[in-house]
């Protein structure tokens, strides 16, 4: 049975990720978001605090208000575009994983090259139920390749199709 889930995820069709993937890494970028928000916020008021000047404070909160909230607008919608243009395709000669909302990549795994693979999870992944697929190649060039991303049972299928047919040790 295991053997036939795996032949059934290499259909060569293009898919999208999970759209669980979105809220995981809006969470993700409320962090840092907040991190700097904080940190602004402190060195705003102490700017503030340091001049005694009341137009400064009118002047400085508003702008900083500003440039935190397009900067969380900025990372709560990038999660949704660069779903939008994040694919995987699973065929019988490897993976092939297309990424970038600007600068776009296309990166081809042959399963020739798989040298070993791991699904893993985040705390946050687990809540979700998603898994990262990592790619450990042949070669300098992308010996590493993560694929996030995907649903965790998705990830283990991919991985058992991308191993050796032959699972046994060459030495």
């Amino acid at each position: 049975m295991e053997h036939s889930s795996a032949e059934t995820i290499a259909d060569g069709i293009e898919h999208q990720l999970d759209p669980r993937w979105i809220p995981v890494q809006r969470i993700l970028a409320a962090i840092p978001t907040i991190i700097v928000a904080g940190v602004s916020f402190v060195f705003v008021m102490s700017l503030w605090a340091a001049r005694g000047i009341l137009f400064l404070g009118l002047l400085l909160l508003p702008i900083w208000a500003a440039v935190m909230a397009a900067f969380a607008w900025q990372l709560q919608r990038w999660p949704a575009l660069a779903y939008r243009f994040s694919s995987y395709r699973v065929d019988q000669a490897g993976i092939e994983i297309r990424q970038g909302v600007y600068w776009r990549t296309i990166t081809t795994v042959p399963r020739s090259r798989v040298q070993h693979t791991d699904v893993s999870q985040g705390p946050l992944e687990r809540r979700f139920g998603l898994g990262t697929l990592v790619i450990y190649t042949a070669g300098t060039a992308h010996s590493k390749v993560n694929v996030s991303g995907l649903a965790f049972d998705v990830a283990r299928r991919i991985r058992a199709h991308l191993l050796p047919d032959d699972q046994s040790d060459a030495v």
